[in-house]
């Protein structure tokens, strides 16, 4: 068994000056990433409006899956065209860990 984990540190667009504008970029990127079965959740910069950390974690039997995967998820983050990522920090626990 792998798990995976993805932290994306996002610079969000000047308009995000409240908590209520920083959500509704955050949102759909949290509810987009759902969709490739990972449980994702803003983690980080939760007071900033003007950055995100959203982070993803996904289980498998195969390190190659957790990669595709994560792939995937960052791919994602990276095309949405509202936001910008700044970096991607990942991991890759496996049995031997």
């Amino acid at each position: 068994m792998y798990t995976g984990t993805a932290v994306f540190d996002l610079l969000l667009p000047g308009d995000s000056r409240s908590l209520k504008a920083k959500r509704s970029y955050v949102r759909p990127i949290v509810a987009a990433l759902r969709k490739f079965e990972v449980s994702a959740a803003e983690v980080g910069a939760l007071d900033l409006h003007g950055r995100a950390q959203i982070a993803v974690a996904v289980v498998a039997s195969e390190a190659e899956h957790i990669s595709t995967v994560l792939d995937s998820c960052e791919r994602l983050v990276a095309g949405r065209p509202e936001i910008e990522l700044l970096s991607v920090r990942r991991r890759l626990h496996g049995a031997d860990d």
